[in-house]
């Protein structure tokens, strides 16, 4: 089954430590799948909420598609994510207990459906942030200097 990676969001791997990740189906409408298929989306602030016994993906922008009509998708609008009835109880429980919160990492398509990774993440302190960039940069410089000899 091919996988098309179509939208990441960078901004969760560097504002938390990515823990345990789970696939979710996405409830989308017509216009929302054909902007998802484009490639039109952008995860940057997306965040996962329970509400109900149910799980939301939030803040998620997936732009109007323009061949539809006037009456098309809100781009900013909740949407249902789709997990079993003990993966929902599971990430709530982990949820409550331990302080971390779900984060949409990764869409894509997998066959003919809409998929979302979300991960349960710590968020990180600033000095985490630094560290996190000047490991980055050592690597750098070492592939660098290892390259030009």
């Amino acid at each position: 089954m091919a996988i098309k990676t179509v939208a990441t969001n960078r901004k969760a791997f560097h504002n938390y430590n990515i823990g345990e990740k789970f696939e979710a189906g996405i409830a989308l409408t017509g216009s929302e799948i054909k902007s998802v298929r484009a490639g039109r989306v952008s995860l940057g602030d997306a965040y996962v909420r329970p509400d109900r016994g149910e799980l939301w993906l939030l803040n998620a922008h997936i732009a109007r598609y323009e061949a539809s009509s006037y009456m098309s998708h809100e781009p900013l609008r909740p949407r249902k994510l789709l997990l079993h009835r003990k993966e929902i109880t599971s990430l709530t429980g982990k949820l409550a207990e331990k302080g971390l919160t779900l984060v949409a990492t990764r869409l894509y398509i997998k066959g003919r459906v809409a998929k979302v990774e979300i991960a349960l993440a710590k968020g990180k302190k600033l000095y985490d942030k630094r560290e996190t960039i000047s490991r980055r940069e050592a690597a750098r410089e070492l592939a660098r200097a290892t390259k030009s000899r």
